[in-house]
C-alpha cells in the first residue's frame, strides 16, 4: 500500500502555488547544489513499514527535501535530527545525505502534513486539506504505530485534524501543543509534541539535542521499544 501510495504522490500537481515554486526552486537552485539534479516533486515519507513511532513533519525545505527527495535530508533540520535518532537506536546511521546514502529507519517512520515544500515554510490551508487524503492513507498503512512525534505546532494540528476526519475525535480543541506535552488518544496513539528541529529554533537554543533527545527517549518508552 505505501508503494502504490508513493507512485501517486510523487507525480501530484494538486496545488498550483506549491507546484511553481517547488519546481522554481528546482530550475534556480542554490548556489552550492548548482550541480546536482534538484527532486523538485512531493516528497513520500520515508522508514520502517513496520514503524511504532511516526515522525510528523511539516514540509519540505526548500533546498533539503525538495532538493534531496527524502525527508529531512540534506538540511539544517536532518542535520540536527538525524544524529539524535542514530542516537536513539532509531536510524542505522547519524547523517542523512542524499536518498541513496544508506540509511535505513528502525522502529520509526517520517512524514509531513504537506508534501511539497511551501513558499516560506508556510503551507496554506488549502494546501494543508490537499495533502490530508495522502497523510490519512498512509497512517492508515503503518498499521503498528503507537506514538506521533509532531514536530511544532502545524504537524500538531495536523495530526488531530487526522482524528477528527477518521472519527477517533469529535473536534481538535482541549489539546494544547507545547514541547514535551504528551496526550493519549481514544485510538490508543500516544501523541507527543516537540519543537521543531529547524535551524531557526536550534541555533537560538529554544531547542537542544538534550531536549530532543528526551522525546525520543520518550516516543521508544511509549511505544514499547527497547
Amino acid at each position: 500500500m505505501l508503494a502504490f501510495l508513493r507512485a501517486e504522490l510523487v507525480v501530484c500537481r494538486e496545488c498550483p502555488r506549491l507546484v511553481e515554486y517547488r519546481e522554481a526552486i528546482g530550475r534556480e537552485k542554490r548556489k552550492a547544489y548548482r550541480d546536482q539534479e534538484y527532486w523538485a516533486r512531493p516528497v513520500p515519507g520515508f522508514g520502517d513499514p513496520d514503524a511504532r513511532v511516526l515522525i510528523l513533519g511539516l514540509a519540505p525545505g526548500a533546498h533539503g527535501s525538495n532538493r534531496t527527495g527524502r525527508p529531512f535530508t540534506g538540511d539544517a533540520s536532518g542535520n540536527f535530527m538525524y544524529p539524535i535518532l542514530h542516537k536513539a537506536g532509531l536510524a542505522s546511521q547519524p547523517s542523512a545525505t542524499h536518498r541513496d546514502d544508506g540509511l535505513l529507519l528502525t522502529g520509526c517512520y517520517i512524514t509531513a502534513v504537506v508534501r511539497c515544500a511551501p513558499p516560506d515554510n508556510q503551507p496554506l490551508p488549502s494546501e494543508l486539506a490537499n495533502c490530508a487524503g495522502y497523510l490519512d492513507r498512509e497512517i492508515a498503512a503503518l498499521r503498528y504505530v503507537k506514538v506521533v512525534v509532531a514536530l511544532g505546532k502545524i504537524a500538531f494540528d495536523g495530526y488531530l485534524a487526522h482524528l477528527v476526519r477518521t472519527r477517533v475525535i469529535a473536534r481538535k480543541t482541549g489539546y494544547r501543543f507545547g514541547h514535551g506535552l504528551s496526550y493519549k488518544m481514544p485510538n490508543g496513539v500516544t501523541l507527543l509534541a516537540s519543537y521543531h528541529p529547524s535551524n531557526q529554533n536550534t541555533a537560538t537554543g529554544k531547542l537542544t539535542a538534550a531536549m530532543f533527545e528526551a522525546i525520543f527517549r520518550q516516543a521508544k518508552a511509549a511505544a514499547g521499544i527497547r
